[in-house]
């Protein structure tokens, strides 16, 4: 792996982390019902990019 793909892995894992935390709050407060599926939605994301990225190699 290069030091571009690492540096983007370290990124998407860090916005991986900050968007469990922000879903874990959206998850006690239910004003907002479609902020818990969009959140969700956000960190698969960040996991397909993630395994396509170490796929690469």
């Amino acid at each position: 792996m290069d030091k571009k793909t690492k540096k983007r892995l370290e990124v998407l894992r860090q916005k991986v982390e900050k968007a469990q935390k922000v879903l874990a709050a959206a998850k006690l407060q239910t004003d907002e019902p479609d902020e818990v599926a969009n959140i969700e939605k956000e960190i698969d994301g960040y996991k397909a990019e993630i395994s396509v990225l170490k796929s690469k190699k």
